[in-house]
C-alpha cells in the first residue's frame, strides 16, 4: 500500500470515533477536525487556490487550507509534490479530477503517511475526511464514539467554533 510508513501488522490496532481531532505535522497544523469516512477509499482535504507548477522537472501543487472549521482565518499555504491524479466520485455522485499528495497525519497518538486528495469542501461539515487506506494502517472505527484521541484545549476549540 502506498504511503505506509511501517508494517500495519506490527502496530497495535487503535480505536477511533466517527470524528476526531487530527494534526498535519508536516504542514504546521496542530489541530483540525476530521470525519472518519469508511465509505471513502482515499482521504480528502479541503483545499483552495489550487495550482500546479513544475519544480526541478517534477509536478508540484500549491494550495491553501483553512484549518479552522467555520473560518478562513489562519490559512496555511502549502506546496507538495503531486503523487498522482485521480478521477473521484464524490458523495453527491459527481466525478471530479483531483490532485493526490502524500501527507503525514497525526491520528490519535500515531503519525501515518497517507494519500490525500485535494478538493473544495466549502459546503461540507468537516475540512478533512480520513478514508479506508489511512485507517488500514492500524485503526478500527467505533461509530458510536467521537474524539477518542482527545481534544485540544478549550481556547483552541473555541477558535474552531467561531465564524468570520
Amino acid at each position: 500500500m502506498v504511503g505506509v510508513t511501517a508494517d500495519p501488522a506490527d502496530a497495535p490496532t487503535r480505536v477511533v470515533g466517527w470524528r476526531e481531532w487530527i494534526g498535519l505535522p508536516g504542514l504546521g497544523v496542530d489541530w483540525l477536525k476530521a470525519k472518519i469516512d469508511t465509505g471513502a477509499q482515499t482521504s480528502s482535504l479541503h483545499a483552495f487556490g489550487t495550482e500546479e507548477f513544475v519544480r526541478d522537472g517534477a509536478a508540484w501543487v500549491r494550495f491553501e487550507i483553512h484549518p479552522l472549521q467555520r473560518s478562513a482565518r489562519d490559512s496555511v499555504r502549502v506546496e507538495l509534490p503531486v503523487h498522482d491524479r485521480r478521477r473521484v466520485r464524490s458523495s453527491n455522485g459527481l466525478a471530479q479530477d483531483r490532485f493526490v499528495v502524500l501527507m503525514d497525519i497525526r491520528l490519535l497518538d500515531r503519525v501515518i503517511t497517507a494519500e490525500v486528495t485535494l478538493t473544495r469542501r466549502d459546503a461540507m461539515g468537516y475540512r478533512m475526511l480520513i478514508g479506508r487506506e489511512a485507517l488500514a494502517q492500524g485503526f478500527v472505527v467505533d461509530s458510536a464514539s467521537s474524539y477518542l484521541g482527545g481534544r485540544p484545549r478549550r481556547r483552541i476549540r473555541a477558535r474552531h467554533a467561531e465564524t468570520d
